[in-house]
């Protein structure tokens, strides 16, 4: 019985030439990475330019232009600055289109290395125009990140054995790199890793029993570790202070406002307590969007911004979950729920040079005529064709990877579980993660969700490879 419950005897084999090797072999692994590449690049070459967000002029801004920005990622910013960026942002989306491929390499060809290569690239291919992909594989945002640390520690944890040092040491890298782009992958892959850990520590006649291999913890719990080592010296570099982050209860503060729970302690404690927010507090923004970025209508800047607001957020913060325990904790459930369900592709993707034009012609003016000549910026993105293949797909992937896991339950096989299983409670910690700590957005469940669609076509290739070989045979004519 193999990981996925498929056996060996069910499988027809496979032949492999010269021109179609297997992605076990060296030659096959590496034609998969190097060809996956401009598969994961390709609506990139479509627009004309890596796809741009909101955000993306502020990690200009602080990787290029060395200026600390508390509300946006240090590290990323590095990576952008690595990578090329400064001379342009085509060596930013191919270097993270690099480190994608090799991952999803690694964990295809450890998984399935009977694969051939061009079963790969047809898996690739499906990847590519069934989920959101590509769009955050070529865009200038660590969103593209996120589904590689799942990935990642999956790897290191259960199959480092068979992987070997140098493709490890690599996973490692990519790992901590991953991890390390944002504090909401940091949350992610602390979660996996206490799950891990619990597995680890479970007793040995349980594990046993159900015909498990204890997952080997210590490099996956390693490289968070170099993780978040990194994040403390890059804040140190830019700031010569010592700290992990100074926006993180600004968020939470954003989330839980726009939830109603932040008033009520206000309307108790002003203006006796002193909050800057107090002046304001009965025309507070609805949305934690509006109360954050639009200047014109919030009074965020005016209370101290992402540059002094940390210290007053983080009591305020502390004071609503002490009072409404209980409130809070619905409508945290509320929001990882919801952001679970949400994940359209093309959430943020709109022109935007009425936000990053002047970023862009202080941080790269070299690349501003390819930049505004792009589709993006001339509005001609329409998502509806889009979502109408991605949605569906995501939804059946989704009820396709709890019906393996029902199924695999159903018979007690731990080992055909542990995949769908493993992804499930990624995908639910992702929605955890940003749904309480930010608010439930489209796009941050659709950066993830390619990864139900991949385990759902690993899990079943086989039996997808064998129903074609089976409507490719000759068919015997009886007389």
């Amino acid at each position: 019985m193999t990981e996925f419950g498929i056996t060996a005897a069910s499988l027809r084999p496979v032949r492999f030439t010269h021109t179609n090797p297997s992605i076990g072999s060296a030659l096959g692994e590496l034609a998969a990475i190097v060809l996956f590449v401009p598969l994961l690049l390709v609506v990139a070459i479509w627009n004309g330019f890596p796809i741009i967000f909101y955000d993306t002029g502020a990690y200009m801004l602080q990787g290029l232009g060395h200026l600390f920005l508390a509300e946006r990622s240090p590290i990323y910013s590095v990576f952008l600055t690595v990578s090329g960026g400064g001379a342009s942002l085509w060596l930013v989306a191919a270097t993270q289109c690099v480190i994608a491929a090799y991952v999803i390499t690694e964990f295809a060809r450890t998984l399935r290395p009977a694969l051939s290569l061009w079963s790969f690239l047809l898996i690739g291919a499906v990847l590519c125009v069934g989920t959101g992909l590509p769009w955050y594989a070529g865009q200038i945002e660590p969103d593209c990140f996120v589904a590689l640390v799942p990935l990642a520690l999956y790897l290191l944890a259960f199959h480092g054995e068979a992987l070997g040092r140098t493709r490890c040491i690599l996973l490692f890298f990519g790992a901590t790199i991953s991890i390390a782009c944002h504090s909401s992958h940091i949350a992610l892959a602390g979660g996996l890793i206490v799950l891990l850990l619990a597995m680890r520590l479970a007793p040995a006649r349980w594990i046993e029993e159900i015909g498990l291999r204890r997952p080997q913890v210590a490099s996956a719990a390693l490289s968070l570790f170099a993780a978040v080592l990194c994040v403390f010296a890059a804040n140190f570099a830019y700031t010569g202070k010592i700290f992990f982050s100074r926006s993180g209860a600004i968020f939470l503060e954003a989330r839980i406002m726009e939830d109603g729970l932040i008033k009520p302690v206000l309307d108790a404690d002003c203006p006796d307590a002193g909050y800057k927010l107090c002046r304001y507090k009965d025309r507070l923004p609805s949305r934690a969007d509006t109360w954050l970025w639009m200047e014109k209508t919030s009074p965020f800047k005016a209370v101290g911004g992402f540059e002094k607001r940390e210290p007053e957020s983080q009591r305020l913060v502390a004071q609503s979950l002490l009072r409404y325990p209980l409130e809070n904790a619905i409508v945290a459930i509320q929001d990882a729920l919801l952001q679970f369900v949400w994940f359209q592709t093309g959430d943020g993707i709109v022109p935007q040079e009425w936000v990053l034009n002047r970023e862009f012609q202080i941080a790269i003016p070299q690349q501003m005529t390819a930049y505004a000549r792009a589709y993006q910026q001339e509005g001609e993105i329409w998502f509806v064709p889009v979502n109408i293949v991605h949605v569906p797909v995501a939804v059946l992937s989704l009820v396709a990877l709890i019906l393996l896991l029902r199924e695999a339950l159903r018979r007690r096989d731990a080992r055909a579980a542990l995949l769908p299983g493993y992804i499930l409670v990624a995908l639910a910690g992702n929605a955890f993660v940003c749904g309480v700590f930010s608010g439930p957005h489209g796009r941050y469940q659709s950066r993830i969700m390619w990864l139900a669609t991949f385990a759902v076509l690993m899990i079943a290739w086989p039996r997808i490879e064998r129903w074609w070989q089976d409507r490719r045979a000759p068919k015997t004519v009886t007389t």
